[in-house]
């Protein structure tokens, strides 16, 4: 089983806007309602190539309940635990001319008394399963949440997936997670450096390995994707050829598709490929990719 954990899930509005004048009137071309969040993304994956998941977090308000129902409507699994305190965040994707611009509201405060609720279900994991640890964390939980978490799941044998920047990422290298997914932007921000090829990111996944993760997937947009493995196996492949249509979630498919492909064959070669296809796959469509999407491109890449 994998659980997926997002502390700040958000009710995504998508809009394109053509010819966007500031300060004035402006009407949407087209507009998208999803439920957002990076751990439910892995999940929404998960769920559609048929690898059993749930999905965990905090909601709260209005638009916790249209988060619930939306999960509800696409069949994934999900155990959220509802706040008292505060709404479930509104995330706007406005797509203007090309230009894609993200405002991201700021989600719930979360209570002693949930986040114990969250511990409580972290406890049932089972040595094999997948835990997923993925974006921000609410101000009002400490910054350290992740290696709490991670601490606890682990003495039971659980495999952690960390996908999360700076030192919500740093922090975790310590404990040795399974997986940790930086895209090229917050692995260059680690290290101070600009990561502009597949050879540069692969120095420096190699770089986080050292520091303790045991694979680092590395995420490249239009430029592909890099896997350093514990086996010492390293994959590299650049992006499939096809017309991006939005960038949001890509990276989230990404991770999905590589975990569904790992326990489905074991081997880091096929997981990689099921990666680049499920992340290819969503950046091509409209939202987040469908099974049949991302098996058309699986069937034509071929990483020898």
């Amino acid at each position: 089983m994998v659980y997926t954990v997002t502390l700040n899930p958000a009710v995504d509005y998508a809009v394109g806007v053509e010819n966007y004048r500031v300060g004035e009137v402006n009407r949407t071309s087209r507009e998208n309602i999803t439920a957002g969040g990076k751990g439910i993304n892995v999940s929404v994956i998960l769920s559609r190539l048929g690898t059993e998941t749930t999905a965990l977090g905090f909601c709260g308000g209005f638009t916790g309940r249209m988060l619930l129902q939306m999960l509800d409507d696409m069949k994934v699994n999900n155990d959220f635990i509802y706040v008292p305190d505060g709404t479930t965040r509104i995330n706007v994707k406005l797509n203007t001319d090309s230009v894609e611009t993200e405002i991201n509201g700021m989600g719930c405060n979360i209570d002693t008394e949930s986040l114990e609720k969250l511990y409580e279900r972290l406890d049932g994991l089972k040595k094999g399963d997948f835990l997923v640890l993925a974006g921000s964390v609410p101000k009002s939980l400490p910054s350290d949440i992740y290696v709490s978490i991670a601490e606890r799941v682990q003495k039971c044998g659980v495999n952690t997936v960390i996908d999360a920047s700076g030192d919500l990422l740093l922090k975790s290298l310590e404990l040795k997670p399974f997986l940790v997914k930086p895209n090229n932007f917050e692995l260059g921000e680690i290290f101070g450096v600009k990561i502009d090829s597949r050879e540069k990111a692969l120095e420096y996944a190699r770089e986080i390995q050292k520091m303790g993760a045991l694979n680092v997937l590395v995420s490249l947009a239009g430029d592909g994707a890099v896997l350093v493995c514990s086996n010492g196996e390293i994959f590299s492949s650049p992006a499939p050829s096809g017309k991006v249509k939005n960038s949001v979630g890509a990276g989230d498919s990404m991770l999905g598709g590589f975990i569904h492909g790992y326990m489905k064959t074991g081997s880091f070669s096929e997981a990689f490929r099921f990666g680049i296809s499920a992340g290819s796959a969503t950046a091509f469509s409209e939202t987040l990719a469908q099974k049949d999407e991302i098996m058309n491109i699986f069937q034509k890449i071929n990483l020898n």
